[in-house]
């Protein structure tokens, strides 16, 4: 029977304790926390490998020691054919290809060949020297791995002298390891989301599992079991049918195939640019470019294949098509409805149904389109308007007291003051004129308006005059006129000018004409 395999550091420490301190086997099982027989298995070995204490400095390499004790493991099987590992390997990263599958076809074309259990061990042996992410089973079209680099090149501004790093956003597919990089001055979240677009360019096709980091961008709260994504990441990810999963905190193999990638494009590109200076970032992306197809296309060493031809076998067939409609880049809000039943975006104001006033509800804002959610269900669909401190209302969303007043204009406000005469036209359309939108003094100039009915148009007429004369354009003011009949006061310099009292010393005109 095979002795379990163990540890390098817990084999050397059997051969101390048998050869340096000679030890019993139970006691070296007790010391070592294994059974008895494995302890004797490894003793035999041991004996028959002729090993004394200290090891001859020839056997400080694990693999020279790993074949002296094991060379039965190490030699090859004779008349057994040995598979294509390289190819066998290619072949895993295909969906529903099993080892399994890979044996039972190389059996059928080498019925003395190799057993299962032999197979799937040397296999393994082979593919020991490749990258723990290599290692990994990834299917053909299933995940795409996505992070920045820690380091990063300067672009120096020709004009100021100022440099800014630009780091690296690299993505690259789980099976084949096709990469695709590109140099950013910003990791927020237009960048983000405009690299993941591009990347699935480059690639042709898009898998529908994505592997980020916990990029503060991309993932609001980060978590084992249950991260938080950012609502506009959320929404690419629906807009390709895809779905985000994190790479859990603290669990560095989860994230291990973009880290390998990162390492790569940190060799083979910042590495390579390392003594040119970049004065714009079109010079900086072109050259990076440039870079990035060389190491596609350069042969990996254990397949024998570059991550382009590789992609092409395997993997180009296996990614879902892009969307027929490209991504439109969409800005997430929770605005709470204020009492005049409207919700703001870039200082534009949307209406909804007055029945929401002081819930918080979802806006979704495009270059093109606002959309106002509760709940996850779509409530209003509006055009863009880029107006600031402007208004965009629709009439089912008003109370029935408010419908009244929609169809008023400033012309018709201005229309009915005419009824009393032009100081109080001049009234209306001056308190109109005070305020941002001319629809805040609409029920001011009512007001005033309806003292015309109160007092008579004529003294509205004369106290709009004296309003206007002292700038005092409210409704209090007006009314405060009529009132105290300061309507009926002569305004400042309005009176008669050049009147003399009667008096009989006094001649007057007519004394000349006699």
């Amino acid at each position: 029977m095979a002795a379990e395999r163990l540890p390098m550091r817990k084999l050397r420490e059997i051969i101390r304790l048998k050869l340096q301190a000679g030890q019993s086997g139970r006691a070296i099982a007790r010391s070592c926390g294994l059974s008895p027989s494995t302890v004797a298995e490894y003793a035999g070995r041991i004996a028959l490998a002729g090993l004394s204490w200290p090891l001859p400095p020839e056997l400080d390499d694990d693999t020279a020691l790993e074949r002296l004790l094991f060379p039965d493991e190490h030699r090859p099987v004779s008349n057994r054919p040995e598979p294509d590992w390289a190819w066998i390997h290619t072949e895993l990263q295909r969906r529903h290809v099993t080892k399994m599958l890979l044996w039972h076809e190389y059996k059928e074309a080498q019925p003395g060949g190799l057993q299962y259990s032999q197979f799937c061990d040397r296999y393994l042996r082979w593919a020991r020297p490749l990258s723990a992410t290599m290692r990994q089973a990834h299917r053909a079209g299933e995940k795409t791995f996505i992070d920045f680099s820690g380091d990063g090149l300067d672009v120096v501004n020709a004009f100021t002298g100022e440099c800014q790093k630009a780091v690296l956003f690299v993505a690259v597919l789980g099976a084949s390891n096709l990469t695709y990089v590109e140099p950013v001055l910003h990791q927020d979240l237009p960048t983000w989301i405009g690299c993941h677009v591009r990347a699935f360019e480059y690639f042709g096709g898009v898998t529908p599992i994505w592997v980020p980091d916990n990029p503060k961008v991309g993932v609001t709260r980060a978590s084992k079991y249950d991260p938080d994504l950012n609502p506009t990441y959320a929404d690419l990810a629906r807009h390709y049918e895809a779905a985000v999963i994190p790479a859990r905190p603290h669990r560095p193999r989860d994230k291990a195939k973009v880290e390998a990638a990162v390492l790569i494009a940190e060799r083979w590109i910042l590495a390579v640019l390392r003594n040119r200076t970049f004065y714009s970032m079109e010079e900086l992306r072109t050259a990076v470019a440039e870079l990035l197809e060389k190491l596609n296309a350069r042969p990996m060493r254990l397949l024998k294949k570059s991550r382009r031809q590789l992609f092409d076998e395997i993997e180009r067939a296996a990614l879902k098509p892009l969307p027929v409609r490209p991504y439109e880049l969409a800005e997430w809000s929770r605005p709470k409805v204020a009492p005049d039943y409207h919700v703001a975006h870039d200082d534009h104001f949307y209406s909804v149904h007055f029945g929401l006033i002081g819930q918080q509800l979802d806006l979704r804002a495009t270059e093109a389109t606002i959309e106002i959610f509760k709940s996850g269900r779509r409530l209003e669909s509006y055009p863009r308007s880029y107006a600031k401190g402007k208004y965009t209302t629709r009439k089912e969303h008003m109370p029935r007291d408010h419908r009244d007043h929609v169809e008023w204009t400033p012309e018709r406000i201005a229309g009915w003051a005419k009824k009393s005469g032009p100081q109080t036209v001049a009234l209306v359309e001056a308190i109109m004129a005070s305020k941002v939108h001319p629809q805040q003094g609409f029920k001011r100039c009512l007001g005033i308006l309806r003292l015309g009915k109160e007092y008579t148009p004529e003294r509205l007429e004369r106290a709009s005059a004296r309003a206007l004369r002292y700038r005092t354009l409210t409704y209090t003011s007006i009314a405060a006129i009529l009132k105290n009949n300061l309507d009926q006061e002569p305004l400042p310099g309005d009176e008669p000018q050049g009147s003399l009292p009667l008096h009989e010393n006094i001649r007057g005109s007519r004394y000349y004409l006699n």
